[in-house]
């Protein structure tokens, strides 16, 4: 993993608030960098599907 070119977010924050994605071939991977152990493994068609939902609002009502 630490192989992987990890760019941040341009919604990332000074306080450690950010979100990082690098990809290999199809795989996709996201964590956070305040803790970049746990990382989410997806595929990149997963990944677009998911943007999808979320732009056209399929997961709004999870918002606090």
């Amino acid at each position: 993993m630490h192989q992987l070119n990890w760019q941040k977010s341009s919604f990332s924050s000074d306080q450690a608030n950010c979100v990082e994605i690098a990809s290999a071939g199809e795989l996709v991977y996201i964590r956070e960098s305040d803790d970049p152990t746990h990382i989410v493994t997806t595929t990149r068609t997963k990944l677009h599907a998911w943007i999808r939902g979320a732009k056209a609002g399929e997961f709004d009502h999870f918002t606090f």
